[in-house]
Formats: C-alpha cells, sequence, structure tokens
C-alpha cells in the first residue's frame, strides 16, 4: 500500500444541527460534537461531499520546518541542534541529513516548486542554531542571516506572504547540553531573546508569526517517550514541567511582540497546536463521550485551554495529576488570550505512534470537520488556520502517490463544509509538506512532500507528485467541482420504455393441498384443533390451478405494489434438469414457472426470464454435471444448450425477453484455482450462450418473436489519479478483461479483445504470468459473434482503478489493477460507493465500443441499512435514473429498459430488496412508483398516455380480477330477464 493509514476513516454519523445547520454552544461545550442525531438523513447535503468554493479571502499555503529540508548542518557556521545529535547518535540510517532536500543551497528549486503551485502563502521555519550556533543571541551567523533575508525577499516578490515559525523542534544543542532543554525555566527568557531578534529583523516583511510547532509532541515525544529528541524516557511530571515551561515562553514572546512590535509592524502570532480525534464507541453512551471529551482535553486541551480559554488547564487534567504545575492567577491572565488565531496541526505525527495516545478505550478517527466544530465550541469560535495538514506515503513512493490524492480531497472537503455549513471561522490551509525531507522517528522511511526528492541524486530536482498536481487544481479553482457538470433534465423515456424490478432465482414452493388431496377431514373433533382423516372417504377433485401455488399470490402482491411493466427473475436449472440432461424432467417445477409468468401477465406485466443465474456461494449447476468439472467440461455447454431449448419450448409461447446467463464475468470467483480455469470456463460459458441463442434463432424466434441475451457485470472504471497515463490505462484495461471478455466475441469480433490478448502475452514474454487465453476456432467464432439480440447491463457503482504490477497466474493479477475506495464518496454498508456519473459512462462506452445497440439495464440498486426509512436507495435510483436519462436523450443511447435490483432481500445479507424477507414494503417502493408513473422527470405533463393495448389490457385485469362478482351480476341480470319474460308472457296470454 502507498499509505499507511492505522485509524479508523469512515463516514460520520449524522451531527444534530440547530437552525442555521450550525452547532450552538457556549465555550467549553466542545462534548456536544459527539451528540449525533441519528434521525438526520444519510443523504442531507451536509453530510456528502461538498461541491463548492471557498471565501474568495481564503488563504492557500505549504510548509516545512528547517530540519527537515535545509540539510547542510555543519556548513556556513550552523550549531548543532538536538536533532542533529539525536539523529546520529539514535536513528539508523540517518547519515543523509546532512544533505536532506538541501533547501538551504537549493532555494531556487524551492522558489520555483512554490511558484508552480501558486500558494498565497510559504509557511517556513528557522533553524535557531543556524542564526545562533550557542542559541544566545549575540552576533548572528552572517550567512544564516542572508539565506533567511534572501527566503523572505524572494517570497514577497512573488506575492507569497511568508508564515514564520520560530521553533519547529530543533533547540541548539548547547541549549540542552548547559540548562537542559525545555525543563529549565531560563529557556523561556532565552527564547524570548531569540524571538525579539527575528521580529527586529524580519518583522517588517513578516505578518503572520508562529512561536511554537505542536509543543504537545516537543513535550510527549521528547521528554516522555523518548523518540524524538532529545529522546529522555523522563517521568510524566518531567513531560508537564516541559509543557509548563513551553506555554510561558510562549505567552512572553506574544506580549513581546504586541508590546514592541505590533503597533508598527501589524503583524500577527500565534502557536501550532496539533491533536488527534476520537469518536466514542456508542453514541448514545455518555461515558464513552466523557472519555472522548477528557481525550482531547489531554492533548489539544493541555496547551489550547490555558492559551485560548481560561489561562488554565482543564480541570480533567488537573484532577487526574496533582503534580501538575499551577499557574498563579497573575500567570492565568497574562498566558489567557495569547493567540491572535488558532494555529491547529492535524497530521499523522498527531496520531503516531497510536499505543501513545489516550484512546480511553475509544476510536481514532480522521474526521477533520469534527475536530474544528470541537475547536469552535470549546474556545469560543476562535479564527483558524490550518498550519499543517496532510498524510504520508511510504518511501519507495515517488511521483505516483495516488492515495494522498484521496487523503487531501477528504482533508481538505472537511474543511469547507466547516466553513459552510457549521459557519466555523477558517480562514487557511497549510498542506504539509512542499518537498520531501527528514520525517522525525521516521526518518526518510516514510514520505509528505508535494514534490519528489531523489535524496542520493547530486541535483536534487523537486519533481511534482499527482498531489501536487491535485493541489495546484483545488487552488485555481478554490474548491472543488463535480466532474459531470451537466444539469438535471426535465425529460421522460420513449412511451414503450420498460421498467422493471429484479429478482434472483425464484424459489419453487409446494402447491396447496386441499384442491389436490382427495380425503376427507373432520376438524377440531376432540378440542384439540386438529385435522383427522375419515377413512373410507374420497371426494372428488378439480384440476390443477395455478392458484394452488400459495407463493404466487404473494408474488403478484409485491409485483402489484411495485407498478412495474417488467419483472426479472431466474429459474433454477438444478431443479428442472436434476440429472442435467433431459433424462429427468421435473415437470412440476416447469409448471410453477409458467404459473407465476402466466399470473404476472395478468396484471399486465411481462417477464423477463433468467435461464442460469451462478451466484459466488451457489452455482447453480445440477450435481452431475458439477461432478464432472462443472464449467471446465465442455459437455456443460451442451447441457446448457438442451436446457435452454427445454425452457423455450415451455415457457417460450410467454416470454419476449431472455437472459441466458447472468453475469458469467463474474465466475472468476469460483473457477479461481488458476487463471487457465478461469478463461476456460468463461470460454465455455460463452460457448453455451451462443449455442442457446441459436437455438432459439433457428427454431423459436419465428413463432414466439422473443429476444435473447446475456446479462454482463458492467461497472464503470475510472483512473483512481487522473495525472498518470497509466492510471488511464489501468481503467481501461479492466474494461477489457471485465466487460470486453464476453462483449468483444459477442457484439464486436467473434475473438477476445486485442488488448487482453497482448497484455496477456507481455506479461508472459516477462515471465510474470504462465497465463494461456483459449482461442476460437473460426466454428466458434461464427457461432459466438452476433449472438445477442440486445446488451444487458448489471451496473451497481464506478471502480476506482490504480495500475499495480502484480506476478502470477490469476485472472485478477494478469489485470495488474488495484481498486481504491474513495473516502469521500457516500458509500453504503456493503462499500459500494454511489457514483451516478458512471452509469451514464458507462452506457456511452458500450455504444462507442459496441455500436448503436437497443440496451436494457437488467440491475441497478444498492444495499440500504434501514428497515423504514430506506432515503439512500430513494437518492440513489433518483440519481442513476436521471443519468441514465442523459444517456438517453443527449448521448442518444437506444435504453429500452431500467430494472431495479432487487424485489426482495434474503436474510443476513446486504440489504437490496424493496420488500424485506417477511415481505415488508419501504418507502422507496413509493418513490420507485412515481419514476415509473412519470416515466422519468417530465416537466410539468406526461406526454404518454396509456396506449390501447395498455387500456385493453387493464380492462382484461379488471375483469380477471372480478370474475366471481361479475359472474354473480350476470345471473342476477339473466334470472330478471327471464322473470321479466315470464311475466310479459302472462300477461299476454290473459283475456
Amino acid at each position: 500500500s502507498q499509505v499507511g493509514v492505522s485509524v479508523v476513516i469512515q463516514r460520520p454519523p449524522p451531527y444534530k444541527l440547530h437552525h442555521s445547520l450550525t452547532f450552538t454552544g457556549l465555550a467549553g461545550e466542545g462534548r456536544s460534537v459527539w451528540k449525533k442525531d441519528s434521525n438526520l438523513s444519510p443523504v442531507s447535503e451536509t453530510q456528502m461531499f461538498l461541491y463548492d468554493t471557498f471565501p474568495k479571502e481564503f488563504l492557500w499555503g505549504v510548509g516545512t520546518g528547517a530540519f527537515q529540508v535545509e540539510g547542510s548542518w555543519r556548513k556556513d557556521g550552523k550549531g548543532s541542534s538536538i536533532w542533529d545529535h539525536f539523529t546520529h547518535s539514535e536513528i539508523r540510517d540517518a547519515d543523509s541529513t546532512g544533505t536532506s532536500s538541501d533547501s538551504y543551497i537549493l532555494l531556487e528549486k524551492d522558489l520555483s516548486a512554490l511558484d508552480f503551485l501558486g500558494v498565497s502563502f510559504y509557511q517556513f521555519s528557522i533553524s535557531w542554531s543556524r542564526l545562533f550556533p550557542t542559541g544566545v543571541v549575540a552576533a548572528p551567523n552572517e550567512k544564516g542571516l542572508q539565506y533567511y533575508n534572501t527566503l523572505i525577499d524572494s517570497l514577497l516578490h512573488r506575492n507569497i506572504d511568508p508564515v514564520v515559525t520560530l521553533y519547529h523542534w530543533d533547540l541548539p544543542l548547547i541549549l540542552q547540553e548547559k540548562y537542559g532543554g525545555w525543563k529549565n525555566e531560563s529557556m523561556i527568557d532565552i527564547f524570548n531573546d531569540y524571538a525579539t531578534f527575528c521580529f527586529q529583523t524580519f518583522g517588517d516583511r513578516v505578518k503572520y508569526w508562529i512561536t511554537i510547532h505542536n509543543p504537545y509532541l516537543v513535550a510527549w515525544h521528547g521528554y516522555g517517550t523518548g523518540i524524538h529528541a532529545p529522546g529522555e524516557r523522563g517521568k510524566i511530571r518531567t513531560v508537564y514541567s516541559v509543557g509548563h515551561n513551553l506555554i510561558k515562553a510562549h505567552a512572553k514572546v506574544w506580549h513581546t511582540y504586541k508590546e514592541h512590535f505590533e503597533p508598527f509592524q501589524k503583524g500577527m502570532v500565534s502557536i501550532v497546536l496539533g491533536s488527534h480525534w476520537i469518536e466514542p464507541n456508542k453514541l448514545e453512551d455518555e461515558s464513552d463521550i466523557s472519555k472522548c471529551q477528557k481525550s482531547m482535553e489531554r492533548v489539544l486541551g493541555w496547551f489550547a485551554k490555558p492559551i485560548h480559554g481560561d489561562g488554565d488547564y482543564p480541570e480533567e487534567l488537573k484532577n487526574e495529576f496533582l503534580f501538575l504545575p499551577h499557574f498563579t492567577e497573575d500567570e492565568k491572565n497574562y498566558i489567557k488570550g495569547t493567540a491572535d488565531f488558532f494555529a491547529f496541526s492535524f497530521g499523522p505525527s498527531n496520531f503516531k505512534p497510536p499505543n501513545t495516545l489516550p484512546k480511553m478505550g475509544q476510536n481514532l478517527s480522521l474526521n477533520l470537520r469534527e475536530v474544528l466544530n470541537w475547536i469552535k465550541l470549546e474556545y469560543n469560535s476562535p479564527r483558524i488556520l490550518i498550519a499543517e495538514n496532510g498524510w504520508f506515503t511510504d518511501s519507495h513512493v515517488k511521483t505516483d502517490d495516488t492515495t494522498a490524492i484521496y487523503m487531501m480531497k477528504n482533508f481538505i472537503n472537511k474543511v469547507l463544509q466547516a466553513i459552510k455549513y457549521d459557519n466555523i471561522d477558517v480562514f487557511g490551509y497549510t498542506a504539509w509538506s512542499l518537498v520531501d525531507g527528514f520525517e522525525w522517528q521516521h526518518a526518510y522511511n516514510i514520505r509528505r512532500g508535494l514534490f519528489y526528492v531523489d535524496f542520493k541524486s547530486k541535483k536534487k530536482e523537486r519533481i511534482p507528485k499527482s498531489s501536487a498536481l491535485y493541489y495546484k487544481q483545488i487552488i485555481r479553482e478554490n474548491g472543488f467541482f463535480p466532474k459531470d457538470s451537466t444539469p438535471n433534465l426535465q425529460a421522460q423515456f420513449s412511451c414503450d420504455f420498460s421498467w422493471g424490478i429484479t429478482e434472483s432465482v425464484l424459489k419453487v414452493t409446494a402447491s396447496s393441498p386441499q384442491f389436490c388431496d382427495s380425503s376427507l377431514y373432520l376438524w377440531n373433533v376432540t378440542g384439540d384443533g386438529l385435522l383427522r382423516k375419515v377413512e373410507g372417504v374420497k371426494l372428488k377433485t378439480r384440476p390443477a390451478q395455478c392458484t394452488d401455488f400459495v407463493s404466487i399470490k404473494k408474488q403478484l402482491d409485491l409485483l402489484e405494489k411495485m407498478k412495474v411493466t417488467h419483472y426479472r427473475f431466474a429459474l433454477d436449472w438444478s431443479l428442472i434438469l436434476p440429472n442435467g440432461d433431459l433424462s429427468v424432467v421435473n415437470r412440476q417445477v416447469l409448471r410453477y414457472y409458467r404459473c407465476v409468468i402466466s399470473e404476472v401477465l395478468k396484471l399486465n406485466i411481462q417477464s423477463m426470464v433468467t435461464l442460469y443465474y451462478p451466484t459466488h456461494t451457489y452455482l447453480g449447476l445440477p450435481g452431475p454435471l458439477l461432478q464432472t468439472g462443472g464449467w471446465l467440461n465442455q459437455s456443460t455447454a451442451y447441457a446448457f444448450q438442451d436446457y435452454a431449448a427445454l425452457c423455450y419450448r415451455e415457457l417460450g409461447d410467454l416470454v419476449k425477453l431472455w437472459i441466458t446467463i447472468n453475469e458469467p464475468n463474474q465466475l472468476s470467483n469460483v473457477y479461481n484455482k488458476s487463471s487457465n480455469d478461469t478463461y476456460r470456463a468463461a470460454h465455455n460459458l460463452l460457448i453455451a450462450h451462443a449455442m442457446a441463442w441459436r437455438i432459439y434463432d433457428k427454431q423459436y424466434r419465428s413463432s414466439q418473436y422473443g429476444k435473447v441475451s446475456l446479462s454482463l457485470h458492467s461497472d464503470w472504471a475510472e483512473p483512481a489519479n487522473p495525472f498518470f497515463e497509466s492510471h488511464s490505462n489501468a481503467a481501461n484495461r479492466f474494461l477489457q478483461f471485465e466487460i470486453g471478455w464476453f462483449a468483444n466475441p459477442i457484439f464486436k469480433t467473434g475473438d477476445y479483445p486485442a488488448t487482453m490478448r497482448d497484455y496477456i502475452t507481455f506479461k508472459n514474454r516477462k515471465g510474470l504470468s504462465h497465463t494461456l487465453l483459449p482461442s476460437f476456432t473460426s466454428e466458434e467464432k461464427q457461432l459466438v459473434k452476433g449472438a445477442a439480440d440486445f446488451y444487458a447491463l448489471n451496473h451497481f457503482t464506478t471502480r476506482f482503478v490504480i495500475h499495480e504490477p502484480q506476478n502470477g497466474s490469476q485472472y485478477d493479477f494478469d489485470r495488474d489493477i488495484q481498486f481504491l475506495q474513495d473516502i469521500t464518496c457516500l458509500s453504503s454498508p456493503s462499500r459500494l460507493m454511489v457514483v451516478p456519473w458512471g452509469m451514464r459512462r458507462v452506457l456511452r462506452w458500450i455504444k462507442n465500443t459496441y455500436g448503436d445497440i437497443d440496451i436494457y439495464i437488467t440491475a441497478n440498486g444498492i444495499d440500504d441499512p434501514s428497515l423504514d426509512n430506506d432515503e439512500l436507495r430513494n437518492y440513489y435510483l433518483g440519481k442513476y435514473v436521471q443519468e441514465v436519462l442523459k444517456a438517453y436523450h443527449i448521448d442518444k443511447v437506444k435504453i429500452k429498459g431500467y430494472y431495479a435490483f432487487k424485489l426482495t432481500e434474503e436474510k443476513s445479507k446486504p440489504r437490496f430488496g424493496f420488500f424485506t424477507s417477511d415481505s415488508k414494503g419501504k418507502p422507496s417502493i413509493k418513490f420507485y412508483n412515481s419514476l415509473i408513473s412519470n416515466n422519468g422527470f417530465p416537466a410539468d405533463y406526461s406526454v404518454c398516455g396509456p396506449s390501447t393495448h395498455e387500456k385493453q389490457c387493464s380492462f382484461c385485469l379488471f375483469i380477471s380480477q372480478k370474475k366471481p362478482l361479475i359472474f354473480f351480476a350476470c345471473c342476477l341480470f339473466f334470472t330478471l330477464i327471464l322473470l321479466l319474460s315470464l311475466f310479459f308472457i302472462s300477461k299476454m296470454g290473459q283475456p
């Protein structure tokens, strides 16, 4: 993997919002962030990815730390820092820190990188020991002074504001050795002297100052865990003593600036505070929420409450650690409010190592929006600068840092949501970092730069990664624009458009016994409620009827509520032909299916019948065929032909649309022992389908007038990284291996896609695979080519595809792809991403690739966990059908029908159904009804009235449903006529 994310990334539960979608409350009310409204819609716009722009004055920046990127640790009179000493004594393979990215001598390359991004500010730190080698302010090191003056002047020349950090962890080594570093209160005045010099020297050109970067990590890891310099593994008392001194040092510097420099320099001063974020195990559990609040107070509150709050530590911290240093009342007043804005860091250093964080049994989360809301409520709505944000990649990743794009997309969009929906005053964002550098305890084992640097090269060119290209795009657009900006259509489909519902294999149930059992029974003779057979008595029975099947009535009830025109369901091959051949035909099962079709027709609903519906858990083959190898045996294809012919003969007079095989391109999940098994099974499936189509075409089409095809799983593939051609090639390769694998032989050439053959050959030559893709004989090509009357697709989502080279003879390995889950996407419990525009793109691709053919969408749906308010399904249906409409009207794709998936859900499986497993209807039924009745999204009126055929069938349906009443009325009518006739005859017979 490219990115080592060790925390839970998930869509947050809905916020409990008030008034104008903002939290309300007084300062110190951060715990209310975790009180979510479980009734808020999962598809509320406030919870989904926001396509919008940031305020015009929003600041975009990028940052670095001096020790991480400057290099030249012994050059031009620079003194040693605690990190110079620590890296050479404690961190293995850290010798290259002497050069790193060499920003000290390659300043122009950094400036060019900044120009490329188009940022409005650059956040960098001054190396204290480069200015003052001993740490004590005296005559500055002229070379160091010259470097920072040049850097600042060069930034201003480019209209880039410098945001200058005074201390980013690289304390002069002499101060550590002489005073014990930040354990000693003497550091407060020494730091103030250093800061004062910087204000005097650079303050005329610097308007944003940061005193200390993330003091929590300085204290906790520098003097507690020892994984940061100076590497002391001290007592907890020492850690909090160091934190105490850091707070006082910051406050003194802030007051120095306010009193002596702010009046004429007009700058602002703050301190960067970092934190994790945490979610309760149970939202309704107050104790879990309390633990989350304590966790935040122990990290962020430790420094934020004294500075941004009331000048003192959180009460929880004081109660937990009685040894915590105390602030006097004067110190509280002196420290309180010593920040002109809230500078916030949210990155991997705040989450790693996770075992050092006070999680308190709760769950770490990367939800930046929520922590911003916590800051707003806890510290009285401060102005916020995101002073460090980003993630990391492994060291081997060069410019293709695809996962970093999605992390950045997620973080920045959370900031946008916080601004737009929660009224949080965030005025700037700092991506971290500009270039690859030394990453503290990780040394060079991870990378965080937007620009790749080969540390072993002499030139150390700054090569933009895909994350740099993406960040540049966000800055240029000042936010996010949707990929497909085509406005929604107000239009309808053709008047003969098919609106359907899909079901999987229809389970055959026994018929009711009362009409075929000739015995007489007495009920409750002894008061036990049982039926007792009367021996020796036989009654006359009527012939069997379709209504004898008790389950059919239930099916009809459900379908009647759906108001569809078509019903797609599958037959069970293994039940109809248990031996796999025509030696035994289960006529009762065939009769059941015929009854379903005929009874459904009475509701004016046509059936689309699937002959074979395999899944990865149930292959659906008759037992004898399984025992002889299943689809690895070519004889199975001939057995399927016989089975198909039987179904055409027995049911074809009632069926106009046939699907031979459902999703044969997904059987790689079953035949996965090797790629050769996978391709061999697929080859036989293709032959089986083609033979089934040919026999219908030759023997039944002229009398039955039906159409036959197969349904292919046809999810769209999008390159996960739009900036790399390899990802675009991978997306196309996925489509060819997934869809073209079956569609190309049938709808195009009679052979597998050239892309597929060429890529497998390429891998074989490299010794990366031993796959042999089967070849079609000339007879097989003639058999397969054109063997479909329409294209049927099952589409559920869009896959974001990465090029990922893999070795081995497996179908999945042959493709050299990996899927990426976009964490910013609305997703279902089964992780199906809702990407409506993917539907239109795959429909357009099918048309462009295989010609202007008829298309049926034979399955489209999503799993929604709600039983009584499936809003996710409503949202999904509305968005996807709208994209189908665009493809129909704008792209002129010949779409003949849309079938929602599916009618009923199964127990213990993802909830795809419009009805529960016990036939309870969901609200989405009504929504789908409206799509059907409107035939799309009409403006004001429907152009499609009921056809003559529909009117006739509606009348027939009325007759069918009211037979007993009509018969009784007819009897009354004829009886009345007869009585009247007799009356008149008797009258006429009288003189």
